[in-house]
């Protein structure tokens, strides 16, 4: 019987995002291919650093304990080295005990391609090109931003936080906003449309998929004790009231409920995510991230009117 993908999580990940590479990197872009081959068959044996998904990926796989005989999160690696200079990502990965069996090689071709083959909710690279072709393509993507943030030993939670806007649902919202720019105008609109549900975004499948882990988490609890839930999800929003009404009657009409929900109306979103503490943070615009990416990993989602003009919106 085949292995069935469709009702998992499924992860697309490159292997920038889940290790340090940047030391055969420079190689390639420096030396070439051959110095760079040489460099990674050489040492094929000595594992890489965790790069800045690393942390998050090895926790979204924790969540297989929930339910072990039929796990429901799967990585699949995505990457644009050949079959030969890619055994030592897969070499790093055994090294680092992470469940990750699943791998293309594609000799620099684009990953993008391959997201729905997979049944892949979303794809992670550090690659901008790589994460704006997906994004172009139709495909939830992100991009992993430098960061020298170090991984909290002893922490067994997963914490995932989402900017709203541009993100989980759509950029009607800021497309409202930039038509004028004034908050007001916005508010009195959001107000008018309190009812009527946003339409999704690029990270919701991925979210619903989170969802449904939190629910088979709350399940175990129920029936053993000894088992306590790890993933908390967290919306992290420049939207404050009145318009956060709609945010929850928009997560209500998709069955959702997250842990925390912070409204922050433009107070600096790196004030709240440091108390967080975040595994992983998803927002459509490096504004946020860039201040963010030094305390916690960051991800540049490229989607929607954000990213072709400054807001101060999300």
């Amino acid at each position: 019987m085949a292995y069935e993908l469709e009702h998992r999580l499924v992860i697309g990940l490159a292997s920038s995002a889940l290790f340090d590479l940047s030391e055969p990197d420079s190689i390639f872009r420096t030396e070439g291919e051959e110095p760079y081959r040489k460099h990674q068959r050489e040492n094929q044996s000595i594992p890489l650093a965790p790069g800045v998904a690393f942390p998050f990926i090895k926790r979204l796989l924790s969540l297989n304990e929930v339910r072990p005989e039929d796990p429901p999160v799967e990585v699949v690696l995505l990457s644009r080295n050949d079959p030969d200079t890619g055994m030592r990502v897969m070499h790093s990965i055994r090294h680092h005990n992470l469940d990750i069996t699943r791998a293309v090689f594609l000799e620099g071709g684009n990953p993008h391609r391959y997201i729905p083959a997979f049944s892949i909710c979303l794809f992670l690279s550090a690659n901008e090109t790589d994460v704006q072709q997906a994004t172009l393509a139709g495909y939830p993507a992100g991009q992993v931003l430098p960061s020298t943030h170090l991984d909290t030993q002893g922490d067994d939670e997963l914490r995932v936080a989402f900017d709203f806007d541009g993100v989980l649902a759509d950029d009607e919202a800021e497309t409202v906003f930039q038509a004028n720019k004034d908050l007001n105008e916005f508010h009195v609109h959001e107000q008018s449309k309190i009812n009527v549900p946003l339409n999704p975004g690029p990270l919701l499948p991925f979210l619903q998929k989170l969802s449904e882990i939190q629910q088979l988490e709350r399940q175990r609890s129920e029936v053993d004790p000894s088992y306590t839930p790890k993933l908390r999800l967290i919306i992290v929003t420049a939207r404050n009231a009145p318009a956060e009404e709609r945010v929850i009657n928009t997560m209500r009409s998709w069955g959702i409920t997250v842990n925390e929900a912070f409204f922050l109306g433009g107070v600096e979103k790196k004030r709240a995510l440091k108390v967080i503490d975040p595994h992983i943070f998803f927002d459509d615009q490096k504004t946020h991230l860039v201040p963010a990416s030094d305390i916690l990993p960051a991800v540049h989602v490229p989607f929607g009117i954000a990213n072709k003009e400054k807001s101060p919106l999300n």
